[in-house]
C-alpha cells in the first residue's frame, strides 16, 4: 500500500524518499561516523513525502532512536510520513529502548495522521499459498 501511495504521489509531481527502517539507521549511523549527520538529516527533510518501512523488524539503538525522533520532528507538519510496521503503538517503546522518546515521536507522527490496521494474512503468504494450489492443481503434478 505504501508503495502504490508513493506511486500516486510521483505520477502528481511530488517527490519521494523510500528507504527501510534498518537501511535508514545504517545509514545515519555512517553520516554520524562521518560527519555528515547535518547533511543527512537535511536531505531527509526535503522529499514532499518519506517512507520508512518495517519499522520495528528491529530495535533502534540509542542514537538511532534520536535520530529517527530528529526526523520525524523536523517533519512535523511540513513533510509527509508513511511508515509502516507489524507492530501496535504500545510495543514502539520496545522497538525505540526510550517509553518517553517513543511516545514523543508517536504525539507528533499522530497528530494529523489516518493509521491504516490490516488484519489477517500477509499479502506475500497468501500469494505463496495461491502458488502453491496452483502448482498443486496442475496437470501433471
Amino acid at each position: 500500500m505504501a508503495v502504490a501511495l508513493a506511486i500516486e504521489a510521483i505520477k502528481h509531481r511530488y517527490t519521494v524518499y523510500f528507504i527501510t527502517a534498518h537501511d535508514l539507521v545504517q545509514m545515519l549511523q555512517q553520516a554520524y561516523v562521518n560527519q555528515t549527520i547535518k547533511q543527512k538529516m537535511k536531505a531527509l527533510s526535503k522529499p514532499s513525502l518519506l517512507i520508512i518501512d518495517e519499522i520495528g523488524y528491529r530495535k533502534m539503538e540509542e542514537p538511532a532512536a534520536h535520530f529517527f525522533f530528529q526526523i520525524v520532528s523536523e517533519r512535523y507538519e511540513s513533510g509527509s510520513i508513511i511508515l509502516t510496521s507489524n507492530k501496535s503503538y504500545g510495543s514502539w517503546g520496545d522497538i525505540f529502548g526510550d517509553s518517553v522518546l517513543a511516545t514523543a515521536i508517536l504525539d507528533r507522527l499522530l497528530h494529523h495522521s489516518t493509521t491504516v490496521k490490516i488484519k489477517g494474512e500477509s499479502y506475500r503468504v497468501k500469494e505463496k499459498k495461491k502458488g502453491e494450489i496452483l502448482q498443486a492443481g496442475s496437470p501433471g503434478t
